[in-house]
């Protein structure tokens, strides 16, 4: 398994490691079906804005993908990753997560965010394991299509 950066050729393999994992219905927040081609028009959208998104390549498949997303608030950004199921526990996460994490060093920000559902206890692992802390919970903060709500775990790396 080879981390490098995404390109515009892998927006539709990016989209579809997306639409894989939220057809799980379990570790992500984006819920299915999700527009394939819509989605992979973002990714190139987002490419084109400078935004730093990684694939994890498995012999040619896209089997991963991590992104650093700018926020609001300057210097800090926003970490997504998905795996695909099969690709899971192979140590395409931590390959991921080192390469999102080196390369935010590289740029102008000083913190990394994001969310996890707190059921997502080897995702917490992982985050914790770079270096990642709990900053707080979100209570009851995401409406599911079905009606139910989910609380999502804010953690965050500050970068020194």
């Amino acid at each position: 398994m080879l981390v490098r950066r995404a390109t515009t050729h892998d927006a539709e393999g990016f989209a579809a490691v997306v639409a894989a994992v939220a057809e799980e219905r379990r570790w992500i927040a984006t819920e299915p079906p999700l527009d394939v081609e819509a989605f992979a028009a973002k990714v190139r959208g987002s490419l084109a804005d400078g935004v730093a998104l990684f694939v994890l390549d498995a012999g040619g498949q896209i089997v991963g993908t991590g992104g650093l997303h700018p926020t609001h608030a300057t210097g800090v950004l926003s970490l997504g990753m998905s795996i695909v199921a099969q690709w899971r526990g192979r140590g395409g996460g931590r390959a991921l997560m080192s390469a999102l994490v080196e390369h935010a060093r590289g740029m102008d920000c000083h913190k990394i965010e994001l969310e996890v559902w707190p059921d997502n206890e080897r995702a917490i692992a992982l985050y914790e394991k770079f270096g990642f802390e709990v900053e707080g919970l979100r209570r009851d903060h995401y409406r599911r299509r079905d009606g139910s709500l989910r609380s999502s775990q804010l953690m965050a790396l500050l970068l020194g």
